[in-house]
């Protein structure tokens, strides 16, 4: 068994099995193909039915040089589960990572914005462009309904059910749900529409789609990046802001006004209320004052 073969029977493996995203998939492969370039590197020939232990061991000594601690145990988390697969498949017995334990990274907390700082990125956008009442909604519906970049590029205008007050939001592994979305939010999304969308030449086959670059076509992850990072510097906000960056802001600022944790976790995506619970440890103030006003010893 060869490695470009057995990595693509994995991905295979990860989106018809798993459902999970391109972009996750493609981030597996690559971890195996750091081992693979490794082993080319130092003249290892070794297939991934025969790949020892120690081999391994010596690899991920030589990542841990290279990278810091969680990036060294994404790797080592990667390629257990892609020796793992070849277990499931009976290609080997065992698994040459079984004993080799990840370093301890610490959880890290997301970066978040004020309510002040986001009305300033906002307030610079420049709405004399076609491109400025597209961008506003953009920022609006990022952190107004706590979209992931990719569920952003890909909402569809028969996806807003703004009489009801949802839109349906297809997030990790093509699963739906049905996002809350504010009058604010709607209004500036209606006012990208009438003003800018309607006067564009759009190939038929984005139609449907709802944020569009100049030409018509789909915007990529990569131009929201880019349009979030000029905003950003334009509004003088020294923090690394990114777009996930409103969706993290959106979820503490609910927290923080009191909104219920699983709500919450229904709102963002989350399969897991672990994964929510992180915003838990942004505003500790806010823990004490939820203390303060329920708890039956509060005085």
């Amino acid at each position: 068994m060869k490695w470009i073969s057995a990595i693509q029977d994995y991905k295979s493996y990860l989106h018809i099995e798993r459902g999970l995203s391109p972009n996750s998939i493609q981030s597996y492969a690559l971890d195996i193909q750091k081992l693979v370039k490794w082993l080319e590197t130092n003249e290892i020939l070794v297939g991934p039915k025969d790949i020892s232990e120690k081999t391994i061991q010596e690899f991920i000594y030589q990542v841990a040089k290279e990278v810091n601690p969680r990036s060294q145990s994404r790797i080592i988390s990667g390629l257990r589960g892609f020796f793992n697969y070849l277990i499931f498949e009976e290609y080997r017995k065992t698994n040459p990572l079984e004993l080799i334990e990840s370093p301890k990274t610490g959880r890290k907390l997301p970066d978040t914005l004020s309510e002040k700082e986001i009305d300033k990125i906002i307030a610079s956008i420049d709405l004399s462009k076609p491109q400025g009442e597209r961008n506003r909604a953009i920022l609006e519906t990022l952190y107004g309904c706590g979209l992931r970049v990719s569920e952003l590029i890909n909402l569809k205008i028969s996806d807003l059910f703004f009489e009801e007050g949802f839109i349906k939001v297809t997030g990790k592994g093509d699963k739906q749900r049905f996002v809350p979305i504010s009058e604010t939010t709607i209004k500036y999304i209606n006012l990208y529409k009438k003003e800018v969308r309607t006067h564009q030449d759009i190939p038929n086959e984005f139609m449907d789609v709802l944020f569009l670059n100049r030409r018509g076509n789909p915007l990529t992850r990569a131009m929201i990046f880019t349009i979030v990072k000029g905003l950003t510097e334009i509004a003088g906000i020294r923090k690394n802001v990114s777009p996930h960056t409103f969706r993290h802001s959106f979820a503490t600022h609910l927290l923080k006004n009191g909104a219920d944790l699983r709500a919450i976790q229904q709102m963002l995506g989350h399969e897991s209320i672990t994964t929510t619970e992180v915003y838990t440890h942004i505003d500790k103030s806010h823990l004490a004052k939820v203390m303060e006003q329920f708890h039956p010893r509060k005085s």
